[in-house]
């Protein structure tokens, strides 16, 4: 009896020093991860922090559409100092690919998100979201009404031509040393390129009209966060937390590659002035609903400025007209 229980002691004894072992061994694995988790969180805090008061600041808010323009403007004479072996010399660069093409789509994605955690977070109101939202929503159709009236535009503006084989009219081609073009009527540009013909017209940059009005979206919606620190800050807690934050930086750094792409198109594939047409009409675009239609009494026709009705002051009053 006594070995028995002599041995049940030891059993309980042996398992209670495993348990031990784990404890400590996962005390060991925790603290670094903890200590981690900290350094990341302080420097997610400082980051936003420090672009939330940049982007939040008189300046950008009310000369970033004139610093924009002067890129536009200017940015082609760039182009003498630019290498043709340079990486972004070359059209089928990854980063033409994958984020020129879809400009608008990465732009309301997470401006859409930046919109939703920050209206939830400052006033729990699914309605009031909504009103917000409709900004990116009303962009959008903005956007998809000038994309098809500029296609048609193009299309009936330009020709298609197809270059003659050399061996088609060799004596009135060496008379007058240049090559001949047989002309193509009733082709779109979308065709007379797909079947690798020429067209030539009038067109409008619409890479550098989108890449404009994402551009200056982007500093209009994420210019509240600043506001917004700054309410919260006297409460002592963060809106939204982390993950506004997060998607905050995130915003912040698509705005990053869309200006950084905005140099590359304009140093790199110059053309005036479809370029610089391009620009003025997304900063038409801007003009007309951020400066004029949101500026409006918010209502069931007009979704308002940034951040109006989620903090006690409003924020259009701090804009420039």
């Amino acid at each position: 009896m006594d070995l028995k229980s002599e041995n049940s002691s030891n059993g309980w004894t042996t398992t209670d020093i495993n348990l031990e072992k784990l404890h400590k061994i996962a005390t060991e694995l925790i603290l670094p991860g903890r200590f981690l988790f900290k350094l990341l969180n302080g420097a997610l805090v400082f980051v936003t922090n420090l672009m939330a008061r940049i982007l939040g600041s008189n300046t950008i808010r009310r000369h970033f559409h004139l610093m924009l323009s002067a890129v536009v403007l200017f940015g082609p004479v760039l182009s003498f100092w630019a290498s043709k072996y340079s990486i972004f010399a070359n059209s089928n660069h990854y980063l033409y690919r994958k984020f020129l093409k879809s400009t608008w789509g990465w732009t309301s994605i997470f401006t859409a998100s930046f919109i939703l955690l920050l209206s939830l977070s400052a006033r729990h109101s699914l309605s009031l979201c909504l009103r917000h939202l409709s900004r990116i929503g009303l962009v959008g159709l903005l956007w998809w009404v000038c994309k098809r009236l500029l296609t048609l535009l193009e299309d009936a503006a330009g020709t298609c031509y197809e270059p003659m084989a050399p061996g088609q009219d060799t004596q009135s081609s060496a008379s007058s040393g240049q090559t001949l073009l047989l002309l193509h009527e009733d082709q779109t540009k979308a065709s007379c390129l797909r079947a690798n013909m020429l067209w030539r017209g009038y067109e409008v940059s619409q890479d550098v009209l989108i890449l404009c009005l994402c551009c200056l979206l982007l500093v209009e919606e994420l210019s509240v966060f600043g506001p917004c620190l700054a309410r919260a800050k006297p409460q002592q807690r963060s809106p939204g937390g982390a993950p506004l934050r997060f998607v905050f930086l995130l915003c912040v750094v698509l705005l990053a590659v869309w200006i950084s792409l905005l140099l590359c198109l304009l140093t790199h594939f110059p053309t005036f002035p479809s370029q610089q047409l391009g620009g003025a009409l997304g900063y038409l675009g801007w003009r007309g609903l951020y400066q004029g239609w949101y500026r409006l009494k918010p209502s069931w026709g007009c979704p308002g400025l940034p951040g109006e009705g989620l903090f006690t002051t409003t924020y259009g009053d701090g804009q420039s007209q």
